[in-house]
């Protein structure tokens, strides 16, 4: 059996989606952290059958509204003294901005292209979202 032992002091991304671990662990950039980081994929979950977790062996900033759009089924646990501190449960974001670029030609983000690309939530059930300028929907594709 493969043992994980628990941190000090961090963070641990849980109950991610199995496969989205990996996207979390690169979009993070902890591929070149200078401090302890395991990538759990496929771990048995009670939730679901699978799970995938990200153990951070240090303090960092998070995009908690990045995360919710990744995979809304997060739950963030903030590790000291190898105890859970805080636990902080994610969501879809009811807004996102410059996480997805909207695809429209005719859109004044393809011509300006130091506008800030806003996307708001228009249906949860199917992660659906619109653009702000042009209202060209995105769903994601995972």
């Amino acid at each position: 059996m493969m043992e994980i032992k628990s941190i000090k002091k961090g963070i641990v991304i849980d109950h991610i989606k199995a496969g989205l671990g990996i996207k979390i662990f690169n979009y993070l950039g902890l591929d070149k952290a200078k401090y302890s980081v395991a990538l759990i994929m496929n771990a048995c979950s009670d939730k679901n059958e699978r799970k995938d977790i990200i153990k951070i062996e240090n303090e960092i900033d998070l995009d908690f509204t990045v995360l919710g759009f990744i995979d809304p089924s997060i739950t963030i646990n903030i590790i000291e003294d190898e105890k859970v501190k805080e636990k902080i449960s994610l969501n879809l974001p009811k807004k996102i901005e410059n996480v997805i670029h909207c695809n429209n030609p005719r859109c004044i983000t393809s011509i300006e292209q130091e506008i800030v690309h806003r996307f708001y939530l228009v249906d949860g059930d199917s992660s659906t979202y619109r653009c702000e300028y042009c209202d060209e929907s995105y769903k994601p594709t995972v």
